[in-house]
């Protein structure tokens, strides 16, 4: 079964003759006959139903006609899906962890959507292991990530630098230097988070140690909710977007 016998076979069943659809196809009707039974040949089944020199189409040419519709239309949209100069169109499946779904894609999004409306935008959130592994199985097409990780047959670019912040109570004290974080809980994503990492390996090379607690979700990591006196350790981007408490100390630590 070849497109151009679909195409023919459609457009005979649209004009109603063959002489019609081979003035529409710029080819000679004898061409168009002998397809159309080669295809007919290959259903076991005839697809028109010959009246004299008339034609009209046969009950199995009508279910079939819905199938070879949805062939040509598929077709082409798959050439356009791969044409460069074509606007893009489709599904767009990207992954993000928590903290860049919540505070930096979604205005990004938003923009993309209205210049490109005919693409379909997917999001999905989880850890930057898995989005790495879904990006490379070809479950997502890109992936926001926390870390700067190679991974054979991947491409990476950096997006943008994020800023980590400790935000608490004053009545807890400022940060001023490794020593007043001495004893303290700091609340934060669980193991496995890059933001985690970053602080132990900084209170490492300190040889400082602190409590540190698990406490996942983004916006309880700024609001009044955790358990007990505590310092919150988070990307700035998330306090952007997440009512700050009066009388809390905030102190910056570059990415």
């Amino acid at each position: 079964m070849e497109l151009a016998q679909i195409r023919m076979f459609k457009t005979v069943a649209e004009m109603g003759s063959i002489a019609r659809a081979a003035d529409v196809l710029h080819c000679v009707p004898s061409n168009i006959t002998a397809r159309i039974k080669s295809l007919e040949a290959e259903l076991g089944v005839a697809l028109f139903l010959r009246e004299g020199r008339g034609l009209r189409i046969s009950p199995s040419g009508q279910t079939f006609l819905a199938y070879a519709s949805k062939i040509l239309a598929l077709t082409a949209e798959a050439k356009r899906a791969v044409d460069p100069a074509a606007e893009p169109s489709g599904p767009l499946r990207i992954g993000a962890i928590e903290s860049s779904a919540t505070g930096r894609l979604p205005r990004l999004l938003a923009k993309f959507h209205k210049r490109f409306p005919q693409v379909a935008l997917e999001l999905t959130t989880g850890t930057w292991g898995q989005l790495l592994d879904d990006t490379l199985n070809h479950r997502l097409d890109g992936a926001i990530v926390a870390v700067d990780v190679e991974r054979s047959h991947l491409k990476r670019t950096p997006m943008y630098r994020e800023d980590l912040l400790l935000i608490a109570s004053t009545s807890l004290g400022p940060v001023r230097d490794m020593g007043d974080l001495h004893d303290k809980t700091v609340f934060m994503w669980p193991q496995g988070c890059p933001y985690r990492a970053a602080l132990e390996h900084w209170l490492l090379r300190q040889g400082r140690r602190c409590r540190l607690s698990a406490w996942p979700v983004t916006a309880r990591l700024s609001g009044a909710s955790a358990p007990g006196p505590a310092w919150r350790w988070y990307p700035r981007v998330c306090s952007i977007n997440t009512p700050r408490a009066r009388g809390a100390w905030v102190t910056s630590f570059p990415s």
